[in-house]
């Protein structure tokens, strides 16, 4: 199958490391500079003491070609880029295409831009890139992919047939929850873990975060109105424990003075919660003082 993956970042990097195994992999970078160090020096992913090494085809965004036959787009970049790029490589309407992104925010680009065949995913697996062309594989876990509208079903037989060691891949019926636990794990612990400056375990063993982390839960599950409440939670916390050692990609994002994609996450919660006529204080505070540590950081 020939696969085109859409951005250089930890995500990015790791799907074409694993389905470079199986498949024919494309990766497009933004920058010349990154495709430039992959196309001397391949894709190498770290995992403890190991170092696994592989040559892949990179290209820049601007050498998208619509007329070459693609079987499957994966969408790797940050929600806020996602529009610019979805207007920039000009994705076809049965083109089909895996959207990888937190939140909720990119469902509304699929009805934007007229795009009938869809599939969205939600990656367990923590990972980190070093520089360029290096992606540390952290923590191991599992790719769940939906189908989210089209007919999709060889694509999903084909991804399904070509799970690869430590890359596991598992379908599921349901994308709306399956987005909702996505979401409500990266409403609770990416805006903590970011503005306390500590890794996710951190969160279940000191008391006084532990009390915030469920403040801040309750206040999420009221807004979406989860009905297995406890369900929820107990997912959160077990992410927390298998990433216990792992920093969140919103810390990062602060650290390197850049972006975050709050806005997906505590911004689409706070418009929930203004349709709804609810009252969301501790979101509100998150949300400014993310938003106020980007400033700060030089993020815009």
């Amino acid at each position: 199958m020939r696969v085109a993956i859409i951005g250089g970042g930890s995500i990015g990097l790791l799907f074409s490391y694993y389905l470079n195994k199986e498949h024919d992999v494309v990766l497009y970078v933004r920058r010349q500079s990154q495709k430039a160090e992959i196309e001397a020096k391949g894709i190498v992913l770290r995992k403890r003491t190991d170092s696994f090494h592989t040559y892949i085809n990179v290209k820049g965004f601007e050498e998208w070609e619509k007329e070459v036959p693609v079987d499957l787009v994966i969408i790797c970049v940050k929600q806020y880029h996602l529009q610019a790029v979805l207007e920039k490589i000009g994705l076809s309407a049965d083109q089909t295409v895996l959207f990888i992104q937190n939140g909720m925010g990119h469902l509304k680009f699929i009805e934007k831009y007229k795009l009938n065949h869809v599939l969205i995913a939600s990656v367990e697996h923590g990972a980190y890139r070093e520089n360029d062309h290096c992606v540390y594989h952290r923590g191991e876990g599992r790719t769940k992919i939906a189908d989210y509208q089209g007919h999709n079903q060889e694509i999903i037989r084909e991804l399904m047939g070509s799970t690869v060691k430590d890359f596991p891949l598992a379908f599921t019926d349901d994308y709306k929850e399956m987005l909702l636990k996505k979401l409500v794990a990266n409403a609770v612990i990416n805006p903590l873990t970011a503005l306390l400056k500590v890794q996710n375990g951190v969160l279940l063993h000191n008391p006084h975060y532990y009390q915030v982390f469920t403040m801040l839960f309750k206040e999420i599950s009221h807004i979406l109105g989860l009905e297995e409440e406890q369900l929820y939670f107990e997912n959160v916390k077990q992410i927390c424990q298998n990433t216990a050692q792992n920093q969140s990609s919103m810390l990062k994002d602060l650290q390197a003075g850049g972006q975050t994609e709050i806005e997906a996450i505590l911004g689409y919660l706070i418009d929930e919660a203004e349709k709804k006529n609810i009252h969301a204080p501790l979101i509100t505070t998150l949300f400014h003082l993310i938003k106020g540590s980007e400033v700060e950081g030089g993020g815009k």
